[in-house]
């Protein structure tokens, strides 16, 4: 019996150590936001490793480095905002998207529109009152510059009379917002939160109460998407089974922002990968819907921004951004 016993046991820890070494290991980089739950949920939750993928999630502060990481190998897979560097890497067929991520849409926080106090004291208190002010994004060509350009088309203000700053990094635009080196920033909700509630930052408002944007996606280089397509297929099983259950988690049936059973259970995941407390976290929950589908429309339209502003190159198409054979397109409205 113990002969057995020791056989059973034996044959065992020779099936895990060959699943253990089957594992394909990939790394991800994203930017650390709530945004990026369906990662952290898949990674906690065993659904890469049940895809036989060992995933490492490695932090980035932007989303400009993440692209250039994937193209240089660095990285295979990246979760944030598209912005020039991604358009622009894409029209040299180096970079896809192959899922949507995050979504503005009224009543769920991606981008905070924040002012600092000073400013807000002078008379700085809406969206429309940006002309004459400056405003920190991350990077010239950010996704946050595009939020920025549509918060100017909104309403009606002059982007001359705006002085944009890059500050390389999300930390960056908080230290500057508060000590009133800019006047405000587009800062994402999850980074920005802790200083607008302890009174540091005045949040103006969301970005997607007032204009619809794509905010996130989920890329790969055109070398995984062409050659490996079964990795790419069995890492997007993954994601999409944590995207379900972030939705689930945090909306309703009407698609709007409600809690559900698993809420709890989803922000502590959060929590572990962001450095923020879960009740910090429940204020600046990001939409994504079901299927994590992507705006394609919108996608083509920051592109064109970006091209009209000479950041991407005009020959860039929108057939070379992302890739039919896995996005998921929201349905046409």
């Amino acid at each position: 019996m113990r002969l057995r016993t020791t056989g059973v046991l034996t044959a065992l820890a020779l099936l895990t150590a060959s699943s253990a070494e089957a594992a394909e290991h990939v790394k991800l980089g994203i930017v650390k936001v709530a945004a990026n739950g369906p990662n952290f949920i898949a990674q906690e939750r065993g659904y890469f490793s049940a895809e036989g993928i060992d995933a490492e999630i490695l932090p980035f502060d932007s989303a400009e480095p993440i692209a250039v990481a994937i193209v240089s190998g660095d990285i295979d897979f990246g979760a944030t905002g598209p912005g020039a560097a991604f358009y622009n890497l894409a029209g040299q067929n180096k970079i896809r998207i192959i899922s949507g991520l995050a979504r503005e849409v009224p009543g769920f926080p991606v981008f905070t529109f924040v002012v600092s106090n000073q400013a807000y004291d002078l008379g700085f208190k809406s969206f429309a009152a940006l002309g004459g002010h400056s405003i920190s994004t991350t990077q010239f060509g950010a996704p946050s510059h595009y939020a920025i350009n549509l918060i100017e088309q909104k309403f009606n203000i002059d982007p001359k009379t705006v002085r944009i700053v890059p500050l390389q990094s999300l930390p960056n635009q908080v230290s500057a917002t508060v000590g009133g080196q800019v006047d405000a920033g587009v800062i994402l909700a999850t980074v920005a939160a802790p200083a607008i509630n302890r009174g540091a930052l005045k949040l103006v408002g969301y970005v997607g109460d007032v204009t619809p944007i794509q905010t996130g996606a989920l890329f790969t280089s055109v070398r995984h998407a062409d050659q490996d397509q079964d990795l790419v297929k069995r890492f997007l099983s993954a994601f999409h089974k944590g995207a379900l259950d972030y939705h689930n988690a945090f909306i309703g049936p009407d698609e709007k922002r409600r809690d559900g059973a698993d809420a709890a259970a989803i922000l502590e995941i959060i929590a572990k990968y962001v450095g923020q407390s879960p009740e910090q976290l429940r204020a600046g929950i990001s939409y994504i819907d079901a299927g994590a589908t992507l705006d394609v429309s919108d996608i083509l339209r920051q592109l064109a921004w970006f091209q009209a502003q000479g950041m991407v190159k005009p020959e860039v198409r929108g057939d070379q951004v992302f890739d039919k054979r896995y996005v998921v397109p929201l349905a046409t409205r």
